[in-house]
């Protein structure tokens, strides 16, 4: 089993410069939480963003997504992982909660994504109701706009996702970090492309520049799961000088 060591240093590794010696395992893979829902609403959506990220930062990343439990042991691997559906989920088991509580503990990160977007709805409920179990009594709360997700590659004034939903993105912190952040506006449904490569879905209201803040949100949020120990205050800071000099 991983250290909460051995989970954050590797992607710290790779997060900062492309690496060299490691292979596929320096390599970013988004791990998909597979429940008794529907799992996998937007198949295509997670690849396209780790195409994005490899594109746009110096984070290598692979397009195969590894589909798992919440009790599997390989998630220890996998520093970024996504629960998201349309509808409801089932409670998972208690073992499960358990492992999941480790994995955040040892500096894993997991996003909510809620396909449906809609506020209130099924999946939102059973998304609350699992992080009430993960921390007893915890509550996800509004992420203040000042907070440096917006910040941790591109500058953002808010979320957004295929559609707008809801204008704040929530999370739990632990030890410091957001652990958990639950997005309602189906982030990863603004990514989806179909077979043919054309994009999936419209996004409304604000058509292809939405789809755009939706890359980088996602974006920001790969760097701030991967880069967990940087300074708030100077996280933009070499971003904001590449651009000056564009």
């Amino acid at each position: 089993m991983f250290s909460r060591r051995q989970l954050l240093v590797l992607p710290l590794l790779f997060a900062v410069r492309r690496a060299r010696a490691f292979g596929e395992q320096a390599r970013l893979q988004f791990a998909q939480v597979r429940h008794g829902g529907r799992w996998d609403p937007r198949p295509d959506g997670l690849s396209r963003l780790a195409w994005e990220i490899s594109k746009r930062t110096s984070i290598e990343t692979t397009p195969v997504v590894k589909p798992m439990g919440l009790a599997d042991p390989d998630l220890f691997r996998y520093p970024f992982a996504v629960l998201s559906s349309d509808g409801g989920f089932p409670a998972p088991a208690d073992n499960e909660v358990a492992e999941l509580r480790r994995y955040l503990s040892y500096g894993g990160f997991l996003l909510f994504d809620d396909a449906s977007a809609q506020r209130g709805g099924a999946f939102e409920q059973s998304a609350r109701l699992l992080v009430s179990r993960v921390v007893p009594g915890a509550q996800l709360l509004r992420i203040p706009r000042e907070h440096v997700l917006y910040k941790s590659f591109y500058l953002l004034d808010g979320p957004t996702g295929r559609v707008a939903a809801t204008p704040d993105l929530e999370g739990l912190e632990l030890g410091g970090r957001i652990g958990i952040l639950y997005s309602g506006n189906d982030l990863v449904g603004a990514l989806a492309r179909d077979s043919l490569g054309a994009w999936e879905f419209e996004v409304t209201p604000g058509g292809e520049l939405q789809r755009e803040k939706s890359i980088r949100l996602g974006v920001n949020l790969a760097m701030y799961a991967l880069c967990l120990d940087y300074k708030e205050d100077q996280v933009h800071i070499p971003f904001i000088m590449k651009r000056r000099r564009i």
